[in-house]
């Protein structure tokens, strides 16, 4: 399977893929990108959901949508195997070939994933309480002290930014705490990237008896830490961040 970027041009019998799932599921009803029939691809107990390619892939709302709509339908029957937006193959024997070949893999990988839905949860930092920073941290008490005792531009700039990092270092301090709190409820979890202003961004593969369980400690969770954190969480969703980097870039 080949990966390519948005915008790019295909060519003839070039297939767009949805995804990888074991063999007899049906195929999605829903109209895939650029509103082509999604068809099914079986070979060795698995199928692949694929469609004519259009002659240029581009992120559309409406595209990004439907592929969604496709492994909706997919993983409302079972474990599925979620390629990213763009995902192609040149031809549907190679893509068989890929199914025949990686069989084992492929198999296990949707074991893997059996039952579970992939929920994200993000943190973005919340600006704190400044009096109760200050009351709390020695060195910010001093700074402050010396910004009352000889005020100026400079003096202000530093507590400033001393006080912009003490507002980050407690939501980190608390996407920590959400984390102990979360990880337990999960199968596995991957980590997203970070910066100073989003400090959490992690997807959790979670059981989907367990969704439930899962959203009342993140609510309340989010009570808890929302001084410090706002958390927000997208899901459930088909697992892309546990799908093996092999099962996406088989024959690149």
């Amino acid at each position: 399977m080949t990966v390519t970027a948005t915008a790019a041009p295909t060519t003839a019998g070039t297939l767009y893929v949805y995804g990888i799932a074991p063999a007899g599921v049906l195929p999605p009803r829903t109209p895939g990108v650029d509103g082509a029939a999604v068809r099914l691809l079986t070979e060795e107990g698995l199928c692949a959901a694929v469609s004519d390619a259009p002659a240029q892939v581009r992120a559309r709302r409406r595209d990004l949508t439907a592929h969604q709509a496709v492994l909706g339908e997919l993983t409302a029957q079972g474990p599925v195997l979620p390629m990213q937006f763009a995902v192609l193959t040149p031809a549907a024997e190679d893509l068989r070939a890929q199914l025949r070949n990686d069989r084992a893999h492929l198999t296990a990988q949707l074991d893997s994933v059996r039952d579970c839905v992939e929920m994200n949860v993000k943190g973005i930092v919340v600006p704190g309480c400044f009096a109760d920073l200050v009351g709390r941290d020695e060195n910010l008490r001093a700074l402050a002290r010396q910004t009352r005792h000889h005020p100026g531009y400079e003096a202000n700039v530093r507590l400033g930014e001393a006080l912009a990092k003490a507002v980050t270092r407690e939501a980190r301090r608390a996407a920590r705490e959400v984390l102990a709190c979360l990880a337990p409820l999960a199968v596995r979890t991957a980590q997203g990237p970070v910066d100073d202003e989003q400090v959490l961004s992690t997807s959790f593969l979670v059981r989907s008896a367990d969704e439930s369980r899962f959203r009342q400690a993140l609510t309340a969770r989010a009570r808890d830490v929302g001084d410090r954190l706002a958390l927000s969480v997208t899901g459930p969703l088909p697992c892309y961040s546990f799908v093996d980097a092999r099962s996406t870039t088989a024959g690149r």
